[in-house]
């Protein structure tokens, strides 16, 4: 008989013997929990280290990059804050995918601040105002999707809107005027809002679909090249109430 006929089963008694003398044998596990307190002597050496990185943030977030003449408030159905935020969207929509946007909107739990008290607007509020890596993105839309979008933001009591108005009817959009005009169920608009609810957030499921044109461009960064704008344009900051977003019976 061939001498291979021999081997393999050979070489499987082997593995099979070695699989049985040479399994894995759990091994019991301790650990030892530390308590961090301010009690605890601070490590100068970790302190040392990180002091560059702390002043280069502290810097950084301590930059004032406007003046505010007035307090901006968070509110519904329309608020200056809400304005303040869609009107730097719009502008620089505008400005940075060098076309023409109709309006913009933001949702209103995208606002994380209640106020933005008159004075000093540091880079830090900004980032307070605006903590997420949120993009600034276009979508094109009929004017019948652009009116469910509009009838959402109706239901959860008015989101701030720039380049448009619009009254609450019912839980409804209605009276809509986009740039002055009446909003034509057959024309396609540009808006700019915020990636996540284009992709669906919030409920605003009818724009899941609807492609996206995008440059990477952070709605954070784009209120503070606003300010920036604004103060190239000897503007204030100094956004107010304009019956955008009302109540009608």
């Amino acid at each position: 008989m061939n001498p291979r006929y021999y081997f393999f089963p050979a070489l499987l008694l082997i593995i099979t013997g070695l699989s049985c003398t040479t399994a894995y044998q759990g091994q019991s596990l301790q650990y030892k929990g530390y308590r961090i307190s301010k009690s605890m002597p601070a490590d100068s050496s970790v302190l040392n280290f990180l002091q560059p990185f702390s002043d280069s943030v502290n810097n950084s977030m301590n930059m004032v990059l406007g003046v505010s003449t007035v307090s901006m408030e968070k509110k519904l159905p329309e608020s200056s804050l809400g304005n303040f935020m869609v009107d730097a969207f719009l502008t620089m929509a505008r400005e940075k995918y060098h076309t023409q946007v109709d309006l913009a909107f933001v949702n209103f739990g995208g606002i994380r601040l209640t106020q933005l008290p008159a004075g000093n607007i540091t880079r830090g509020k900004v980032f307070e105002l605006m903590p997420f890596d949120n993009l600034l993105i276009l979508q094109k839309v009929k004017g019948t999707i652009l009116q469910q979008v509009l009838d959402l933001i109706a239901a959860r009591g008015g989101w701030p809107v720039s380049g448009m108005r619009m009254q609450i009817r019912n839980g409804k959009a209605v009276n809509v005027l986009i740039g002055g005009m009446p909003l034509d169920p057959e024309k396609v608009y540009t808006i700019a809002n915020s990636d996540f609810i284009a992709n669906g957030g919030d409920n605003a499921d009818m724009l899941r679909n609807i492609p996206q044109i995008t440059n990477g461009y952070l709605m954070r960064d784009a209120i503070i090249d606003y300010i920036a704008w604004l103060n190239s344009q000897g503007k204030t900051i100094a956004a107010t109430i304009e019956n955008r977003v009302t109540h009608v019976e």
